[in-house]
């Protein structure tokens, strides 16, 4: 009995240790003066320094936020009232809207940024300094996540809500907004969050779609590793760690929440 429950919580330790530990690594050596992992070097926060105060990492950061949260708020637009209007479509159109939907998740990214940046630059001639390609790229990736994310939610909820508010004398605005919305808003919230990440995360898309004198977290980082000074590599070690104590903050911030409501 003993070594039936021992084994699960060694082989949960070994997954755990694999996710997390290069993770910790990094985080550890961002707080220390040395230039490369493994090497020794006391405490300091020179890396955090140069993060903020070298103008090209401070401007890459705030591009990068201001690209995600256009991109969030426009791609929880279209994929909530997406999934609603689906939720209310006759069971096939219902259908082929799900597997249109599906078709960009499973997809590669790579296949995505190409295609976007074929039909909006080469055959629309739309100019990639206007960032419209680059927004539109982020867009068709992460709408289909925002979908995934309501959908479920739409499920759960009384299909007749939106008759009911209507019986109500509530307008067909009203009721999507004072009624649907309303009851969707933590799968929205859950939805927008999402979008927001996979556009800070996003590299395929943004390398194919961006203007040149542009670049976000993922594509400075990539292009830093190539011939970028020691400072500034160092510099992301601690920009990664500062995007790892966010990521717990709101992790532990989002299932507190969810304990409150719960009770």
């Amino acid at each position: 009995m003993k070594r039936k429950r021992t084994a699960p919580v060694i082989w949960l330790v070994i997954v755990y240790c694999f996710l997390y530990l290069p993770i910790v690594l990094l985080t550890v050596y961002s707080f220390t003066s040395a230039s490369m992992i493994g090497q020794r070097g006391h405490f300091s926060l020179k890396n955090f320094r140069t993060l903020f105060l070298t103008p090209d990492l401070r401007g890459m950061i705030i591009g990068t936020l201001v690209l995600a949260l256009v991109v969030g708020i426009l791609s929880t637009i279209l994929g909530t009232f997406g999934a609603i209007g689906a939720f209310y479509s006759r069971r096939k159109s219902r259908m082929v809207i799900e597997l249109m939907n599906q078709i960009p998740v499973v997809n590669a990214d790579v296949v995505t940024g190409f295609s976007m940046c074929i039909l909006l630059v080469v055959v629309l001639g739309v100019n990639k300094d206007t960032y419209i390609p680059l927004v539109a790229g982020q867009m068709a990736l992460c709408t289909p996540f925002v979908y995934l994310q309501v959908m479920p939610a739409l499920s759960q909820m009384d299909p007749d809500m939106y008759e009911a508010a209507l019986d109500l004398y509530c307008s067909p605005r009203e009721a999507i907004f004072k009624v649907v919305l309303r009851k969707l808003a933590p799968s929205i919230g859950s939805g927008f969050f999402t979008a927001v990440t996979l556009s800070m995360d996003d590299y395929f898309v943004t390398t194919y779609t961006k203007p040149a004198v542009f670049d976000t977290i993922s594509t400075y980082t990539v292009n830093a590793t190539k011939g970028a000074q020691t400072e500034i590599k160092t510099a992301l070690w601690a920009l990664s760690a500062l995007i790892f104590f966010i990521a717990i903050a709101v992790v532990v911030i989002a299932n507190a929440k969810g304990k409150e409501e719960a009770e």
